[in-house]
């Protein structure tokens, strides 16, 4: 099958009206296409059903296996459009270009690299594959490799690229993305910015930007960056907690709050998600109360405790697990009689549940103003002892739990999201580690170390 070299063209609007989408017939003459055609596709969920139903009774062979892989990369199954676009890799450069970008999406650096290294040689004046198959072998590098070599031999890569690469969206974002390891922010940002001028739909590019001028305390541009992501469909999950998180940490709870109900009505098992919508509602509307809020934070940190993270028999795990119980705070909601009519729970499993949740100076129905209360009047007795312990012993101190250092909601998150509970886990990273997560900037890292320094302690100097 011959394709001209405007099959890779990717450059998208997705704001344009689409005509109905019909993967049978429709010719699909460039990448383009699809991802027009993808929005269109996930516009509602009936839409979406109707097209997965379509592109699952194609045939696996001939044109129809073709159409089917295309398909299966539009309703997000990579490893089902990998596998279906394999045997077209040969003679089609859509389906070729689809099944790298499949692949891309899924990590898998080094069986993307050869097929953009491909197509790149086969089109030397198309952007696209040449800035993909730099960016897998970035990625790739950095694996082993050290930042701010990788940069240099980048941007010596990208000074000798052809002029019609040079004022491409891609060459911009490589740019950037070398300029953002060698620390040079705002440089970074100018690049990030220029390819998004050229090609306001480049979703990795988009990524860059957002999580950099959140690290730089730009929130405005960083709100801009992802409010564009969020117009994409489909959206990232990712995308959506880290406009959730930004959003809360600028006190607009319920546009978080809506961030994190679209990932649980999209996938109801996300324990994060339904935590963090959770916290979110609550927060609307309530009114500051420093105090308040230091209690809120020491019963939530103890309500996200994994249910794995204690000692149960086999029986009551498995059936805490068939309930989709995972955490306490999924426990506590529950009460005798609910959890004794499922089916193999027994007395036996509750008292070990009852044994757990008095631990923590919980019990199953309790209420939140119960609970609060309760959890702080168990904290009281340790506190104390803590205190009448030798002055200083660092044992003590370090095994505090987070919620005393007073955090914002986003540098908490982050921290949480490392599985950092005390303060001795907090010190196990470094700078650098922390300044590399979403959500987490130079003001994020100024006030950690602030509240640290409260406590006589600092982060891991090791990698200085």
């Amino acid at each position: 099958m011959t394709t001209s070299p405007s099959a890779l063209d990717a450059t998208t609007d997705a704001s344009a009206p689409q005509a109905a989408f019909d993967l049978r017939t429709a010719p699909i003459p460039n990448f383009t296409t699809l991802v027009l055609a993808r929005s269109e596709v996930f516009r509602t969920r009936r839409s979406l059903e109707s097209f997965t139903r379509e592109v699952e009774g194609l045939g696996t062979s001939g044109d129809e296996g073709r159409r089917r892989g295309l398909g299966m990369w539009m309703i997000g199954r990579y490893p089902e459009a990998i596998s279906a676009l394999e045997p077209f890799e040969s003679g089609d450069v859509v389906a070729t270009f689809t099944r790298g970008s499949a692949l891309m999406s899924l990590g898998r650096y080094a069986e993307a690299a050869p097929i953009f290294e491909r197509l790149s040689r086969q089109y030397p004046g198309e952007p696209k594959p040449r800035g993909l198959w730099l960016d897998a072998q970035l990625e790739l590098a950095l694996e082993k490799g050290d930042p701010a070599e990788l940069a240099t031999k980048l941007l010596a890569d990208l000074a000798g690229a052809p002029s019609e690469f040079a004022s491409s969206a891609e060459f911009h974002y490589l740019r950037g993305r070398a300029l953002e390891m060698q620390r040079h922010f705002e440089a970074a940002l100018d690049d990030y910015a220029a390819a998004r001028e050229i090609d306001p739909g480049h979703r990795t590019n988009l990524s860059r930007l957002a999580h950099l001028a959140e690290r730089c305390g730009l929130d405005d541009l960083a709100l801009e960056a992802y409010r564009s992501l969020a117009r994409q469909l489909p959206i990232d999950k990712n995308v959506l907690f880290n406009f959730g998180i930004l959003l809360e940490d600028l006190g607009r709870d319920q546009e978080a709050a809506a961030c994190y109900d679209i990932i649980v009505r999209n996938d109801p098992t996300n324990q994060r998600a339904r935590i963090y919508l959770e916290d979110a509602r609550s927060a609307i509307d309530m009114y500051y109360d420093e105090d308040l809020e230091r209690k809120e934070d020491r019963l939530n940190q103890i309500l996200r405790t994994p249910i794995t993270d204690f000692e149960l028999s086999v029986r009551a795990r498995n059936c805490l697990n068939k309930m989709n119980i995972l955490v306490l705070g999924d426990l506590v909601k529950l009460t005798e009689p609910e959890l004794l009519s499922y089916k193999n729970f027994g007395e036996t499993s509750l008292n070990e549940i009852k044994e757990i949740l008095g631990s923590k100076g919980l019990r199953l129905g309790m209420k939140h103003e119960e609970a609060v209360a309760s959890v702080e009047a168990a904290a009281r007795p340790r506190a104390a002892a803590a205190g009448a312990a030798e002055a200083g012993a660092s044992g003590g101190l370090l095994d505090r739990p987070l919620a005393q250092l007073d955090l914002s909601i986003r540098v908490r998150r982050a921290l949480e999201n490392l599985s950092c509970m005390t303060l001795g886990d907090v010190i196990q990273h470094a700078e650098d580690e922390l300044l590399s997560m979403p959500n987490f900037g130079h003001t994020s890292l100024q006030e950690l170390k602030r509240k640290l320094a409260e406590h006589g302690l600092k982060l891991n100097e090791t990698n200085k």
